[in-house]
């Protein structure tokens, strides 16, 4: 209890960021750090702790805040760094088990003398090696125990196999760095959550599995969604990733992405799709029609660009270029435009396993969602269990980024935050998505998002997974 009492005084507080600057805080004295990496940053912020533990004789309690989150570490005179225990029960109430409920009254029995209490010594500690003998050196009445008849277990009932993983240290945060300098310490709730998430993403499931990505508004972020959804499942699964867009016009995938050594598009897989269907084709001629992400790890099928073109595809066509696909991927994102009539639009719809439905936080682009979901809702069925188990993207408003007002930046926010809360009741996920400019034009690139845009674009992708 001393011990716990001490930790409560000092206050310290310590602050480690992601741009080589600290900062810790002993009972409102602040010092201010700044540092080549995180480890120097930490380095510098345990001196300081450590010298108030010195000085005070016995080890302080620290209030920790970084990128990932909050926690709270103990840190003694010597600079040995654990975390915080939790807090003691303070009433006896709470440590001492309930008394048990009497026994049903019987005949009373004849009264007995009461013997004499002896309480216990202490059990000496044990050392590893004297505990080895105890066991290979068994007691006089654990001998006698052995001989008696003993029902034997099938060795099929046992396993030394440990089936629960080992919890890996922490590598985020004031965690990680501890970590890195010697110190296990576990991950926080947010790591936690983070790895969860990528766990999710990164299973395979038995069969081609096929995301429509549909807004009947432009300018809803459908492409970028297409892209980082691609991005996210082809880098943390593996599995071959194909983007496609399926727009009845001339689409902007092909421009938001690398273009390969070919101007293929889906026109020329449909017209080849004989020769890539047929049982001795190689499984790399697919790469003649499709255009390779080189940092992201997928390809795009783009839509026929020619300006002077006025092909327009048909459902047969989809239901063509979906078969072909399907055999030389495990994963197909579908870009659409903003015909939800048109034949292209509604073949999509019949081969889609999981919907998503993106919006940026302005008025005319929700209701435009909303009547996306409430047009495959009325149709029923197959369309209608769709829309009921989609997910919903709400990415901030640019507008707002652009002012750089205060006022402005506070107002995206939180429309985007009202336009989320008014399609959960309706949906299976929706996920909010901070603004980044570098998603606003050119082409998109998720190691040139900030690391909170990656973060929630990797929550989007897991809870489209999760409908897998």
């Amino acid at each position: 209890m001393m011990e716990t009492q001490a930790l409560d005084f000092p206050k310290i507080d310590a602050v480690l960021r992601a741009n080589g600057t600290g900062e810790v805080t002993i009972n409102g004295t602040s010092h201010a750090i700044q540092a080549e990496d995180e480890a120097a940053v930490l380095s510098q912020a345990l001196r300081l702790i450590t010298e108030t533990a010195a000085q005070l004789g016995r080890p302080v309690r620290v209030s920790t805040t970084d990128p990932d989150g909050q926690g709270l570490i103990v840190v003694s005179p010597e600079g040995i760094v654990s975390e915080a225990a939790p807090a003691k029960p303070s009433s006896r109430r709470q440590q001492d088990p309930a008394p048990a409920a009497p026994a049903p009254a019987q005949q009373a029995p004849a009264p007995v003398a009461p013997a004499a209490k002896k309480t216990p010594a202490p059990a000496a500690p044990v050392t590893f090696s004297e505990a080895v003998n105890r066991v290979q050196e068994p007691s006089t009445a654990a001998t006698a125990a052995t001989q008696e008849p003993v029902t034997r277990r099938s060795l099929k009932e046992t396993s030394f196999l440990v089936s629960a993983p080992v919890l890996e240290p922490a590598t985020r945060g004031w965690r990680g760095v501890l970590t890195r300098l010697g110190f296990r310490m576990e991950p926080s709730p947010d790591e936690l959550a983070e790895r969860e998430d990528i766990r999710t993403v990164s299973q395979h499931w038995p069969g081609p599995r096929t995301v429509a990505v549909v807004n009947r508004k432009g300018g809803a972020n459908k492409t970028p969604t297409v892209v980082m959804l691609s991005a996210i499942l082809a880098r943390y699964s593996g599995a071959a990733t194909v983007a496609w867009d399926n727009n009845e016009s001339q689409g902007t995938l092909g421009w938001r992405t690398e273009q390969g050594s070919h101007d293929n598009s889906v026109l020329d897989l449909i017209d080849s799709s004989q020769t890539l269907l047929s049982p001795s084709t190689n499984a790399a001629e697919i790469a003649r029609f499709v255009h390779h992400q080189t940092s992201d790890k997928f390809d795009v099928l783009r839509s026929d660009e020619n300006e002077e073109g006025d092909h327009e595809v048909t459902a047969e066509e989809v239901d063509i270029a979906h078969q072909v696909l399907t055999r030389y991927y495990r994963l197909i994102v579908m870009d659409s435009g903003n015909t939800a009539r048109s034949a292209n639009w509604r073949q999509m719809i019949h081969h889609t396993n999981q919907l998503v439905v993106p919006v940026t936080a302005i008025e005319d682009r929700a209701e435009a969602a909303r009547l996306t979901l409430q047009t495959l809702e009325s149709r029923g069925g197959h369309d209608a269990e769709l829309a009921r188990n989609a997910v919903v993207i709400v990415s901030e408003s640019t507008d707002a980024k652009r002012s750089m007002s205060g006022d402005a930046l506070k107002r995206a926010k939180d429309e985007a935050r009202r336009i989320a809360d008014g399609f959960a009741p309706h949906v299976r996920a929706v996920v909010r998505i901070p603004y980044d400019p570098a998603l606003v034009n050119g082409p998109i690139r998720y190691d040139a998002l900030q690391p909170a845009t990656q973060r929630a674009w990797l929550a989007a992708a897991a809870a489209v997974a999760k409908g897998f």
